[in-house]
């Protein structure tokens, strides 16, 4: 029996093991990575909107604050009055208003539906930005909304108050 195919047997399988963790590699990024900007319009007194944006940056979104023109923004970004909050966003194409929480923002992204976007309407208590401890744990139940392209809306995500 020739040693040189053992040999070639032997590299090749060497060289196969050695690629593996090169393959892993383009998994291995952070999933953050993958994330795009978010773009927010608060006005200067609101406080739970800060902590939405750290709830957003503590889930791998970079975000990037305008104060004030909050409501001009829900204007050219096609909110409904009805679907209102207090800060309104933009992310990859899509419109956000609210204490959007990060998760359903993310199946969003990876959905893609044809939508203006989603909403958190009014400042349901609970949802993040509005579950600090000033609000001693108390969570009530709501709706994430989608947003149709027509301005009417659909429930995407909804919250018992207890599974955030």
């Amino acid at each position: 029996m020739s040693s040189v195919p053992a040999r070639n047997t032997r590299r090749q399988l060497l060289l196969a093991l050695g690629a593996l963790p090169l393959a892993g590699l383009a998994q291995a990024a952070p999933p953050s990575a993958a994330l795009p900007p978010v773009e927010v319009w608060k006005e200067p007194t609101c406080g739970c909107c800060k902590d939405w944006i750290a709830h957003m940056e503590a889930n791998g979104f970079k975000v990037f604050v305008n104060t004030g023109g909050t409501q001009a923004a829900k204007q050219r970004l096609g909110i409904p009055q009805n679907m209102a909050s207090c800060h309104t966003a933009k992310v990859g194409g899509y419109s956000l208003e609210g204490h959007v929480p990060a998760k359903d923002i993310k199946r969003l992204l990876r959905e893609k539906p044809d939508a203006i976007g989603l909403a958190a309407p009014g400042m349901p208590i609970g949802s993040p930005g509005m579950d600090t401890p000033a609000y001693n744990g108390k969570t009530n139940p709501y709706n994430v909304m989608l947003i149709a392209k027509n301005g009417k809306h659909t429930i995407y995500q909804k919250y018992e108050g207890d599974n955030l």
